[in-house]
């Protein structure tokens, strides 16, 4: 995929991700990988921004003799999951549009 992939996008994929599930960032990453086209070092700065913006929190876990890093959506979070899934409903549905990508 060539289509560049903004900010919002990632920042709901990983509040999609959260909402179902708490993570950990390497999970999180391969999560995302699996399906867009980004690298390791993408993801780490939207988990910072989106804690930051008290969208994520974190906790630690012992693993292996060092701490894992987990996340976790806030209840701003899935608001903010919520607004981006309807902006992106919208958006879709103008480009299907755009390009003859109807249902009709």
């Amino acid at each position: 995929m060539e289509i560049q992939i903004p900010s919002l996008l990632l920042d709901g994929t990983v509040l999609a991700l959260l909402n179902q599930e708490d993570l950990y960032g390497y999970i999180i990453t391969k999560n995302v990988q699996e399906r867009l086209p980004i690298s390791e070092s993408t993801m780490y700065p939207v988990l910072r921004r989106l804690k930051k913006n008290e969208l994520l929190e974190t906790y630690d876990v012992p693993f292996e003799g060092r701490m894992r890093r987990y996340y976790r959506i806030t209840s701003d979070g899935k608001d903010e999951l919520k607004k981006i899934t309807e902006d992106w409903k919208n958006f879709r549905q103008i480009i299907d549009e755009m390009l003859g990508e109807t249902d009709e």
